[in-house]
């Protein structure tokens, strides 16, 4: 195999849930290929690097492996090389952090005041 479209290695690869929204994405220009918007039916070498926005974290990958058949997520790990920066990760993990709220122990529940505060917080 030569060449695959680039929604459906998406998919096999599990960065997409579904195909049809890896061919949403594509369509509205959230994946790059080498920088260029690229299409659902857009053909995928070896050797390419998508770009791609998943759940807050812009994830950069270099495709090593093509494959057509959704797989498990350890084989998926295997057909493609992560060049995501550390700094990308670091920056997923403190909007993570920024959307948990922590409470004391035993703090009771929040007064309508702190509520308040709390909402005009998140709303940063």
């Amino acid at each position: 195999m030569d060449s695959i479209r680039i929604d459906k290695w998406l998919w096999a690869i599990r960065a997409f849930k579904t195909r049809s929204l890896a061919t949403e994405a594509c369509k509205g220009g959230r994946i790059k290929i080498d920088g260029i918007a690229a299409k659902a039916s857009r053909d995928l070498k070896i050797g390419d690097i998508i770009e791609f926005k998943v759940n807050n974290l812009n994830k950069k990958i270099k495709v090593v492996k093509l494959i057509k058949n959704r797989v498990n997520a350890t084989l998926a790990a295997q057909n493609y090389e992560d060049l995501t920066s550390a700094e990308e990760y670091e920056r997923l993990e403190f909007i993570k952090q920024m959307k948990t709220e922590h409470r004391d122990r035993g703090a009771g529940r929040p007064s309508k005041r702190d509520r308040r505060n709390i909402e005009k917080l998140k709303n940063l």
